[in-house]
């Protein structure tokens, strides 16, 4: 179970936690919104806030002065709206099972690519209110939304229902694909293709309250995606979207710190081999820490030779990380008194500013991105809830 967020908590109550700091999370709302000022901000929660805890970190993002909440399913905009949050809210990704009518009852902005429409008008007109709907237009990523050749069509048909009382047409979207390499021309396209979908629309008679482009990385160096309303995903996390720019250099801090207590001390021969297939042999007599968090905790298996920080101390993942467990060879430095270790601290990754390991070291052991690092952390690893004050 989740910690009350209120609540100051030692994290070592826990073997294993993922921390989050609250102050960080409406510290990087509040840097984040001052770059897109006079836009709105959307503080994107969907997949648990990308690990992070959706109702802990919407409430904080609130705080903060975001303006929107977005998430891709309705099922999780039921939860916000269950746990009594009452803010602009947005699913936009929906199958036939999709459950319309309580996405209409609870308020909920709708996005709409296309064969949605349709189901979204007939569960409003049972309902007796109009649906909010947002419709995307694809502009290049090739995911969902609307193509150009049906977009006349999707916008009057959009309209014709908003005549008859069963919409709200509220916007028009669209997602970009490559706007984390910024030199890229098709950004430049795809804000092309946007303002044309746009001009269609309003030349049609849409009297749209938003127009949204723009992601994290967008945020960060594209104000012209800005428009009426951005979406920041990653970066409300305190994680950097760009490649070779550290979230500190966005002025952003890191919002999980993901630790586990050691549970085990050993010391062992040169020559010893260590986890599953024996690639990792120690090359003196040495002691060996064991870290009681694994591929099950949604730390990535592959990532052999990640940072950990142990007293203070970086060292790395000896040998392959197994299901629950994976063993620290504590060389490079040795500590002064190992059997000390026992119950202490391994951290796995955190906002650097505090000495722990980056996220994108992790991301790059595992060649993958920090999105995925800290949303694949399972619900084996509870998230613990801080509220430093002190965040950057």
């Amino acid at each position: 179970m989740n910690a009350d967020a209120g609540a100051p908590v030692d994290p070592r109550a826990a073997e294993r936690s993922a921390v989050v700091d609250l102050a960080a999370i409406r510290h990087n709302v509040r840097i984040l919104r001052s770059r897109v000022a006079p836009a709105a901000l959307m503080a994107v929660v969907k997949a648990d806030a990308y690990g992070h805890g959706m109702l802990p970190v919407a409430t904080a993002a609130l705080e903060a002065g975001a303006d929107w909440l977005g998430v891709a399913h309705v099922s999780e905009a039921l939860v916000l709206r269950r746990a009594g949050i009452d803010a602009p809210l947005l699913a936009w990704l929906h199958t036939p099972a999709t459950d319309f009518a309580a996405a209409v009852d609870a308020d909920v902005d709708l996005g709409v690519s296309g064969w949605e429409l349709e189901p979204i008008a007939a569960a409003a007109e049972a309902a007796g209110r109009p649906a909010r709907v947002h419709l995307k237009i694809d502009t290049g990523l090739g995911r969902n939304g609307c193509t150009a050749e049906q977009w006349p069509v999707l916008v009057r048909a959009a309209l014709d229902h908003e005549a008859a009382g069963r919409v709200r047409f509220v916007g028009v979207f669209s997602h970009l694909a490559v706007a984390d390499e910024p030199v890229r021309p098709e950004t430049d396209a795809q804000v092309a293709a946007f303002r044309a979908a746009v001009a269609v629309a309003e030349d049609a008679g849409a009297r749209l309250e938003v127009r949204h482009l723009a992601n994290s990385p967008a945020i960060l160096t594209r104000p012209e995606t800005h428009f009426d309303l951005v979406r920041a995903g990653v970066s409300i996390y305190g994680l950097s979207p760009l490649a070779g720019i550290t979230a500190a250099e966005l002025g952003l801090t890191p919002a999980m710190t993901l630790r586990a207590a050691i549970a085990n001390i050993k010391h062992v021969p040169a020559g010893q081999g260590i986890s599953y297939g024996l690639r990792y042999r120690t090359e003196a007599a040495s002691t060996l820490a064991l870290v009681p968090v694994g591929y099950a905790d949604g730390v990535p298996r592959i990532a052999a030779d990640a940072p950990v920080t142990i007293d203070g101390q970086r060292h790395t993942v000896a040998g392959r990380i197994a299901m629950d467990q994976f063993v620290v060879d504590l060389v490079d430095p040795v500590p002064t008194d190992p059997d000390a270790l026992l119950g202490t601290d391994a951290v796995l990754f955190g906002d650097p500013a505090t000495g722990a390991p980056a996220v994108e070291e992790w991301a790059e052991a595992a060649q993958t991105i920090n999105y995925e690092v800290v949303t694949r952390i399972g619900t084996r690893v509870p998230r613990v809830y801080r509220d430093s004050g002190t965040a950057r």
